[in-house]
């Protein structure tokens, strides 16, 4: 099973310079499990909820694209309901304060973990970076510029 963070899937959505490539990933990965979370539908109607604040995005289209989003999620994806021992997982990757880690990330971290993800996606530079850190299987999927 695969299990991809929201940083993965925005640019399927909104236009990025990644766009393509994680189209063009994502069309490779046809036919295997594919995974996001619940937490992941969170992130990204929040990240359409901040696009429309900053004003980047009409509140029409930021609706049209979490309609969007929510159909291809539920067709495409194996849907996570995150658990207790996912948020005690989280935890435990937090105090490893080395790693740097942000609780949203440790939450993706500790859902793939605990589902026993073959590989974990991510194009969040800090996630990949602390993923490596606790010797998780993390990566980003595509070239990254840098």
């Amino acid at each position: 099973m695969l299990y991809f963070d929201t940083s993965f899937l925005v640019p399927l959505f909104l236009e990025e310079a990644t766009s393509t490539k994680v189209e063009q990933f994502l069309k490779r990965k046809s036919g295997l499990e594919l995974a996001i979370s619940h937490w992941t539908r969170v992130e990204f109607s929040s990240l359409l909820v901040r696009e429309v604040r900053l004003g980047a995005l009409e509140r029409r289209t930021a609706i049209a694209v979490d309609a969007q989003f929510e159909v291809v999620a539920a067709e495409s994806f194996a849907i996570f309901l995150p658990s207790a021992e996912d948020f005690d997982l989280s935890k435990e990757y937090l105090r490893r304060f080395a790693t740097g880690l942000r609780a949203g990330d440790a939450l993706h971290l500790a859902i793939a973990t605990n589902r026993g993800a073959g590989m974990i996606y991510s194009l969040d530079r800090g996630l990949l970076k602390a993923g490596r850190k606790l010797g998780l299987p993390v990566r980003a999927g595509i070239r990254l510029r840098s």
